[in-house]
């Protein structure tokens, strides 16, 4: 277990040399300096100071703006203090992004939400998949302004990455293959629970199989192309009932971003993602 330990020790304390990462947030600290949130592909989230960030232009030309992606340089203190933020290459700052109200909030939307629930100093494949994902949601809002189709997707998307995906396909209870045309969802057992395993005093959701079946393209296609996906007005209210409720039952999360995202969604309407001018 020591050998475990010292290991794990080794790798948080080793630097980060070139290294992708997305701003998630900043924190202003003393009279110059900034804590940066980043996410990473080889360490999940993980927070540096940057010292005299606020008062250096020239060491961090505006390089530390929300949802900015980057090539960073990050070394590790010598007595467990927090890291240090050494360099910030500019690579994309998602201008578009902060010219309009629905990409902005959906971007702060999944950022405050990554921010939240990706694992902090973390290893495996499924840091690269979150970051991965985080960049193309950032790289799709570019060329598209979101409506409650993609927004939709995205959160069903962002879960997914996660590794909290709903069981959309087969019975949570028994493992067999829903039919329709109309199944039920169980938001606490996490998906879709066959009409066998159905109690009559539950309360499930209720939706058409065609709105199940489209989630699960939802999460197949690259998001540059989720105008191809083609969801009616009911199959919309079902999908984001079943995302909403989910999200809130096992996440738990009340971000702050959300209700601004509400606000600007239902102010734009649209029936689908609408390419950038």
């Amino acid at each position: 277990m020591a050998a475990i330990g010292n290991r794990t020790r080794d790798r948080v304390r080793a630097p980060l040399d070139d290294v992708p990462a997305l701003v998630l947030r900043t924190v202003e600290f003393g009279e110059a300096d900034l804590i940066v949130h980043l996410l990473t592909p080889t360490r999940g989230r993980v927070t540096a100071m940057a010292k005299h960030a606020r008062k250096s232009v020239r060491r961090f030309p505006g390089s530390l703006d929300l949802f900015n992606h980057l090539e960073v340089k990050i070394h590790p203190r010598r007595r467990g203090g927090m890291p240090l933020l050494d360099r910030a290459r500019l690579l994309s700052p998602f201008l578009a992004l902060r010219d309009d109200a629905a990409r902005y909030g959906l971007a702060c939307y999944v950022m405050e939400l990554l921010s939240r629930l990706a694992p902090e100093e973390g290893v495996g494949p499924e840091m690269r998949g979150i970051f991965h994902f985080a960049l193309e949601v950032l790289e799709a809002l570019e060329h598209s302004r979101p409506d409650e189709r993609m927004r939709v997707l995205v959160e069903l998307r962002a879960l997914d990455a996660l590794g909290m995906r709903p069981e959309l396909r087969n019975c949570v209870r028994c493992g067999r293959e829903v039919e329709g045309p109309s199944v039920h969802f169980h938001v606490a057992d996490g998906g879709v629970i066959c009409r066998r395993c159905s109690r009559d005093e539950e309360l499930p959701l209720r939706a058409h199989l065609g709105t199940l079946r489209a989630l699960e393209q939802g999460l197949r296609f690259p998001l540059a192309e989720l105008s191809r996906l083609a969801l009616s007005g009911q199959s919309l209210a079902e999908a984001h009932a079943i995302v909403a409720r989910f999200q809130r039952y096992h996440v738990g999360l009340e971000l702050r971003s959300e209700r601004f995202l509400n606000q600007i969604l239902r102010s734009s309407g649209g029936a689908g993602p609408t390419p950038a001018a």
